[in-house]
């Protein structure tokens, strides 16, 4: 990361789990650069992440689901 100030924000990030399958989830909060635009994720995110991904049917190639605290 540059170093600027990082801010908490909303946003949809795509994750890919398969050759093909995409997977857009929406409303992530997470911590982006003002600088860069570098992100984090907390780790409680991070697990609530992988739980949802890992509902996904590989099979399918773009799926959207809204993040839910």
């Amino acid at each position: 990361m540059c170093g600027s100030e990082m801010n908490h924000i909303i946003t949809d990030l795509p994750f890919k789990i398969g050759d093909k399958s995409i997977v857009i989830i929406k409303d992530l909060p997470v911590v982006q650069c003002s600088g860069c635009g570098e992100y984090l994720i907390d780790d409680t995110v991070m697990d609530r992440v992988e739980s949802i991904l890992s509902t996904i049917d590989i099979q399918t190639e773009l799926e959207i689901v809204r993040y839910a605290a």
